[in-house]
């Protein structure tokens, strides 16, 4: 878990330990590292999280972190970092230092640690990408870009795990409260003096209008997203899904749907959804129709939490690790 000492990516990692996952989580400095190890294991007792400070920014920070952590079964990758800056203004050098943390640091690891999960034939990879990948900021173009870059090294990498157990999936959160989001916001009205809460609100109002939710997400919302994405129960016999897997067409993709909705529009025994401002995951067509038979029953509940559908699997489908890919 890149860059997991606060906001989204340590919400991920205490989810993910939550669920029962040895958690690694992530920063540039050892002190920032070892106190959100701590606030993890006592918010989840019982669970197992190590840390490894390094800066991933770099080939060499990302060569310190391998070297620490050889193999890994999911990798998610969360560093990055954005701020608003007219796009006449912005140097040379700035474009590089986005490029290098948003886009390098996912790329260096993936090809680090993929060709293992590839040969052990079960892994997950996850770029935490943003909304601002479709609907590009003027004020952020060059974080923007990065953005967008992700969702094609994500979807290209998914083309590789054609045939087994690993996927690829980028999430795109919307506007979400983390420590960095806040700081942002506060900057933005700090001629007009307001409290977060009402320049949140106000934020939402001038430059996210039609937004579903009228409100920034959580951190914990988003990593609800990435924990329900990224394990699975029931793995079963993998020559049952790879017979699922002859058995429908490869040309499938599936978005979650937040605000309470679950997924509509079935057609051909296969769901399509309308697209969240929450966020959504984007990733291999290929492989997803194992999610098929998922989508055939009515939903089972709606989390009040993030607004997802939980289905009910049926026993055909229940044997296939993961629900997207």
């Amino acid at each position: 878990m890149t860059g997991s000492t606060s906001g989204i990516g340590c919400a991920i990692a205490q989810g993910l330990a939550a669920a029962g996952a040895d958690v690694a989580i992530n920063g540039r400095t050892k002190a920032k590292v070892d106190a959100a190890a701590a606030a993890i294991t006592k918010a989840v007792p019982g669970a197992k999280v190590r840390g490894v400070a390094a800066d991933v920014s770099t080939a060499a920070g990302c060569k310190t972190l391998i070297a620490a952590l050889p193999d890994v079964d999911i990798l998610v990758n969360n560093a990055g970092i954005f701020e608003p800056k007219d796009f006449f203004e912005i140097p040379d050098e700035d474009w590089n230092r986005f490029f290098e943390i948003n886009v390098m640091s996912g790329v260096r690891l993936s090809r680090a640690y993929m060709s293992g999960m590839l040969k052990r034939n079960w892994g997950r990879v996850i770029f935490i990408s943003s909304e601002s990948a479709l609907n590009i900021p003027s004020d952020m173009i060059h974080y923007g870009m990065t953005k967008t870059a992700q969702l094609a090294i994500s979807r290209g990498l998914a083309e590789l795990t054609r045939g087994t157990a690993v996927t690829v999936n980028s999430v795109l959160p919307g506007p979400t409260q983390s420590e960095g989001v806040e700081t942002f916001v506060k900057e933005v009205f700090r001629q007009n003096g307001l409290p977060v809460e009402d320049a949140v609100a106000e934020f939402v109002k001038r430059f996210r209008s039609t937004s579903l939710l009228q409100r920034f997400a959580s951190v914990e919302e988003v990593a609800n997203m990435v924990v329900y994405g990224q394990l699975e129960t029931g793995v079963g016999d993998q020559r049952r899904c790879a017979s699922r897997r002859r058995r429908h067409r490869p040309d499938h993709r599936v978005r979650h749907s937040a605000g309470g909705r679950a997924p509509t529009g079935f057609r051909d025994g296969r769901a399509s959804s309308r697209p969240s401002n929450l966020s959504s995951f984007r990733g291999s067509r290929k492989s997803a129709p194992r999610t098929a038979n998922v989508f055939r029953r009515k939903p089972r509940r709606i989390s009040a939490a993030t607004g997802l559908a939980f289905h009910r699997r049926s026993p055909r489908s229940a044997c296939c690790p993961g629900l997207l890919r």
